[in-house]
């Protein structure tokens, strides 16, 4: 009976870690969500200029591209978290990632 007693504790404890994670999830998802559309209309922008400059100037600029992967890059980690495939929280929760891809001269 104790052993049963005792996973049933085991089990109330991680349904409730569960839960406060499910509740901080909805703050993570309003402050990053913010952060990274105001970002991400930033990097659109960025993404136009780095178009014209490469139809201008004939190179893409690598400084513009680099910023626009770590959005990317960032993104990807708010979109993992939210939907509970990790619980490693997204920026501004903790410090940016490293890029997933390198630039592609």
């Amino acid at each position: 009976m104790n052993q049963k007693e005792n996973k049933q504790s085991k089990n109330d404890k991680k349904e409730s870690i569960e839960r406060k994670e499910a509740i901080m999830r909805i703050l993570v998802a309003i402050v990053s969500g913010i952060i990274i559309e105001l970002w991400g209309i930033v990097v659109q922008f960025m993404g136009l200029i780095n178009w014209l400059n490469a139809l201008i100037n004939g190179k893409r600029s690598k400084v513009m591209a680099n910023f626009c992967e770590m959005w990317n890059t960032q993104r990807y980690d708010y979109v993992r978290y939210i939907t509970g495939h990790t619980n490693k929280r997204p920026f501004p929760f903790k410090d940016t990632s490293k890029s997933m891809s390198e630039f592609d001269a």
